[in-house]
């Protein structure tokens, strides 16, 4: 008989929000899957849990992947962590999730916290349809890439980011979608030092340009306008006139044009200055 693989979420900062079914998998699997089995250790200590742990993490997890399989084939009872939240997001859980998928072994979800799930309901923006995108790429230039293909899209969008790149990401996010885009970022969530932070990419970045940028955080930004997401069917005319309705200057306002159409600047500039 195939054993089964739970997927455990571990608190991200609160003790308290470890859920008694959570402690009872901990305490009952054959094996433990972590992240870092320091901080997986640190845990089980404070909840009195001796288990063998086994890392688990992006640059091993090809190897794992068949060690855990194996005991999972042999009956054993397997618990995935992270080190903090719900495990297989953002991380290479998702992998051996689809493995056992693919096996016929059990996957069964422990429920529990989840940063952007929480970040995302404290925002004030719409839940009502929302894109977890994750970690933008560390490279500027693929960042904003990355950014420039969905400034458009009209639901929430909710990124994670380390503290060592906050400021970067912010003003690539206020050149890609505009300063006045509306954002909540949220940091430290659960612990002693907890804070969101809201209002206009151009205020969040400057308030993270005066204030100490430390912990983990999470950027819940708002979805661009129906109008916005149909600007590149406009014409070149009609996309111009959007923004200078909007008190834009016709220099600024061709940089936005060529921005949302990626397109080189001076071929846009060459449109509007024909001889």
């Amino acid at each position: 008989m195939m054993g089964t693989l739970y997927l455990v979420a571990t608190p991200i900062g609160n003790m308290g929000d470890l859920s008694p079914r959570a402690k009872e998998i901990l305490e009952s699997a054959d094996l433990i899957a972590a992240e870092d089995t320091r901080v997986t250790g640190a845990l089980l200590k404070k909840l009195g849990i001796e288990k063998k742990l086994v890392s688990y993490y992006e640059h091993n997890a090809a190897m794992r992947s068949s060690l855990l399989i194996r005991h999972l084939e042999d009956g054993e009872t397997i618990a995935l962590v992270s080190d903090a939240g719900t495990p297989a997001i953002s991380d290479p859980g998702e992998d051996i999730v689809e493995e056992c998928i693919r096996r016929g072994i059990e996957v069964i979800p422990v429920p529990g916290p989840c940063a952007f799930v929480c970040a995302l309901t404290v925002s004030g923006f719409s839940t009502k349809r929302f894109s977890f995108i994750g970690f933008l790429p560390a490279k500027q230039n693929e960042r904003k890439k990355e950014l420039e293909s969905i400034k458009h899209r009209e639901e929430t969008l909710i990124f994670y980011e380390a503290p060592h790149r906050l400021l970067k990401t912010l003003s690539d996010m206020c050149e890609v979608f505009g300063e006045e885009r509306k954002v909540s970022v949220s940091r430290e969530i659960t612990k002693k030092f907890e804070e969101h932070i809201r209002g206009s990419l151009s205020q969040v970045l400057t308030h993270f340009e005066t204030n100490p940028v430390k912990g983990e955080f999470v950027i819940v930004a708002e979805g661009g306008t129906k109008e916005e997401s149909n600007l590149n069917q406009l014409s070149l005319e009609e996309h111009l006139d959007f923004y200078l309705e909007q008190g834009i200057t016709q220099k600024d306002a061709i940089k936005k044009i060529a921005l949302d159409r990626n397109l080189p600047k001076r071929e846009v500039y060459a449109h509007f200055h024909k001889e």
